[in-house]
């Protein structure tokens, strides 16, 4: 096993079976995304329709993440994390069924979007914080991150493409039943796990001073306020473009459920190369840097987008689209588990979940409404002004972040005091 290398948190067994049940299930979950947007675009012919199922499949990411990080940081991670795979199994079955059966309609695919939202809400933030937990070594933390991007676009990139094709094929029904049976590879591998016995924390539960607790914590950290602060401008745009993708294939690009693929697929080539590129580093040193250039890129791209007449046009745009998104989370991502308190984790990233992912809803809302009032590349064009003036805040601030962040890291090691 590559110990130095980009692969090195593989090294850690369980780890390593982390990682193999979340890519396989990770291909199943793309391949229901680009399912349900087709689906939906299928029966109704609606841009609002298409941002409203985002927007009820999201919105519970940015009201309920808060309180399932509070459970997060008292319960087993682990068993957590087995509820809500198995409870994800049941909803992509019954998708599924309703689909394969001729049954489906709209109101069944908000019903159990919003289903999915609440399970995601518990299951994001609990695997964030349990990362930490599954490599050997504290130096190896931040390649573990990096893969989770790897992964993570791995299945951006295969999924849409095995998706558009089973879609042409034989209809989305059976995209979701693959998602389904993909989650029984998580589940297997969370059982396979050798992790030491659940510590509950001294006290009562007291949910509402937790929650307090960590929000005075996020709030009162100056680099955690800034981090969260500009992921949840870039995810505000992610919502619109993620929203618009099956409308650029279908009404600009002319094309079919393939096409969406594809578009997916070139989003998920330059996300991994950004993963890879992580991965390969051993320092959080000039992460904040990249940050504000990987934020920029993605703003850019947006507009790029929006300008964009033919697929071949769109297609390497999206490619960088993807390398400046991915770049940005997955640092992002890294300096907050690197910095933040244990005791804090499963709140802190439930707050970076509601930045996330529970910010992408309102864009998702706000986009289908506006590509109808005002059409596509205005739609696109405004999301990427919104991004590049906070790339622009976040680097007027990075001084101070700097600042404050490196007696942190000089505490635990990380850097050399006068380094």
């Amino acid at each position: 096993m590559d110990t130095n290398g980009s692969l090195r948190a593989l090294s850690s067994r369980n780890y390593r079976l982390f990682f193999v049940g979340q890519t396989l299930s990770l291909i199943g979950t793309w391949m229901q995304s680009v399912a349900m947007s087709w689906l939906v675009y299928r029966l109704t012919g609606s841009e609002v329709l298409l941002g409203t199922v985002a927007f009820v499949s999201q919105i519970p990411m940015f009201g309920v993440s808060p309180f399932a990080g509070v459970i997060t940081d008292r319960v087993d991670r682990r068993k957590l994390l087995i509820v809500t795979q198995v409870l994800a199994l049941v909803q992509a079955l019954v998708l599924a069924a309703l689909v394969l059966l001729g049954r489906v309609e709209v109101w069944h695919v908000l019903f159990l979007s919003g289903f999915i939202g609440v399970v995601n809400a518990f299951d994001t933030p609990a695997r964030q914080a349990m990362v930490p937990g599954l490599v050997e070594r504290p130096e190896d933390l931040p390649n573990a991150i990096a893969l989770n991007s790897t992964q993570f676009n791995i299945a951006r990139l295969i999924g849409p493409a095995i998706a558009g094709l089973t879609i042409r094929a034989v209809g989305e029904g059976v995209c979701f039943a693959i998602n389904a049976a993909s989650f029984i590879c998580v589940i297997a591998a969370l059982s396979m796990m050798r992790l030491k016995a659940h510590e509950r924390p001294e006290g009562p539960a007291k949910p509402m001073r937790d929650l307090r607790e960590g929000a005075a914590y996020a709030w009162g950290l100056q680099p955690i306020r800034l981090l969260l602060g500009l992921i949840a401008v870039a995810s505000l745009s992610s919502g619109v473009y993620q929203v618009l993708l099956p409308v650029l294939a279908k009404q600009r690009y002319e094309g079919d459920s393939g096409t969406l693929g594809y578009l997916y697929g070139a989003v998920g080539v330059g996300a991994l190369v950004s993963a890879y590129m992580l991965a390969r580093r051993d320092s959080v040193l000039g992460l904040g840097r990249w940050i504000v250039i990987s934020s920029a890129t993605f703003g850019v791209s947006l507009i790029l987008l929006g300008l964009a007449p033919t697929v071949w046009t769109g297609l390497p745009v999206l490619a960088i689209l993807g390398f400046g998104a991915m770049l940005h989370m997955g640092a992002t991502n890294t300096l907050l588990q690197t910095f933040v308190e244990d005791r804090m984790r499963g709140r802190v990233m439930a707050f970076y979940t509601m930045a996330f992912i529970g910010t992408m809803p309102i864009g998702s809302l706000l986009s289908g409404a506006l590509a109808q009032q005002l059409g596509t590349a205005v739609s696109l064009t405004i999301a990427g002004l919104i991004t590049l003036f906070g790339s622009a805040y976040f680097c007027y601030s990075v001084p101070a972040f700097r600042q404050v962040l490196r007696p942190i890291y000089e505490e635990r090691g990380i850097l050399k005091p006068g380094g």
